[in-house]
């Protein structure tokens, strides 16, 4: 009997072990400092004391040599930090669709060219793949994804129709291996406000969105909190530099039972 639960408590040691080979927990402070480099665009440096994106993905629990999607990624500000995050044994798929290659803040206008492009050839992000195309048709194969990131997006797609939140949410869901995780960041909004018009949403509504779509809400945070925020005013309101009041969620897709 002793042997045989030897062998068992081996086969299990095993096998967690190489389930683990490939994915660390990552190091924020070395995180940190690959992210001050000169090869870093410097306004996006200038984001950080804001958007604490080293704390984000520490609570998220991205790991290194994962496989994560930036959605809606724009002009790249993510998509530096997770192609430092996971490392040369991960990959990033950094989304956009062509609509969004339209807009010029952070993505691409005629005066800095292609800024997503720009970033991945300075910063040699290798491991980066681009997806110029609707979150809809990526391409990608079932279950191909650890991570995704959904960041200041989701309002736009639910304030325009809860519908369309949902057929997001459920693309992700399909993407995502089981037991994969989505961060969902985005502007809180006040019961009662035009949130559409300020490019706002309720916590409430992204969770009961996400638990709609069939994710696990596993935790939230308020990294992201700013009591100074005026939830009256629009998140493009200069007089708010950018400086909104953010709730965080970290979502899971079960497991295989």
């Amino acid at each position: 009997m002793g042997f045989a639960v030897a062998l068992v408590r081996a086969i299990v040691a095993t096998t967690l072990l190489l389930a683990c080979a490939n994915s660390y927990s990552i190091d924020p402070q070395a995180l940190r400092d690959s992210l001050r480099g000169s090869d870093r665009d410097i306004a996006d440096r200038m984001r950080d004391e804001a958007r604490k994106p080293v704390d984000v993905l520490d609570f998220l629990g991205l790991q290194e040599g994962m496989t994560a999607l930036d959605v809606y990624a724009a002009g790249g500000y993510y998509t530096f930090i997770l192609s430092r995050a996971v490392g040369d044994d991960g990959t990033v798929y950094a989304q956009n669709s062509p609509r969004a290659l339209r807009y010029d803040e952070d993505r691409t206008d005629m005066t800095q060219g292609d800024a997503l492009a720009a970033k991945i050839e300075k910063g040699n992000l290798t491991n980066v793949v681009r997806i110029d195309r609707a979150i809809s048709d990526t391409g990608l194969p079932d279950g191909a994804i650890d991570f995704i990131l959904v960041s200041q997006i989701l309002h736009d797609y639910y304030n325009g129709s809860p519908a369309r939140a949902h057929g997001l949410l459920r693309e992700l869901y399909r993407l995502l291996k089981a037991d994969g995780i989505v961060g969902i960041i985005d502007h809180t909004g006040v019961e009662g406000n035009d949130n559409q018009r300020l490019h706002r949403m309720l916590k409430a509504q992204a969770i009961d969105a996400a638990t709609r779509a069939g994710f696990v809400v596993e935790a939230d945070s308020d990294l992201l909190a700013n009591p100074g925020d005026n939830p009256r005013r629009s998140i493009f309101d200069p007089l708010l530099n950018r400086g909104t009041d953010q709730f965080l969620l970290r979502l899971r897709k079960p497991g295989a039972q």
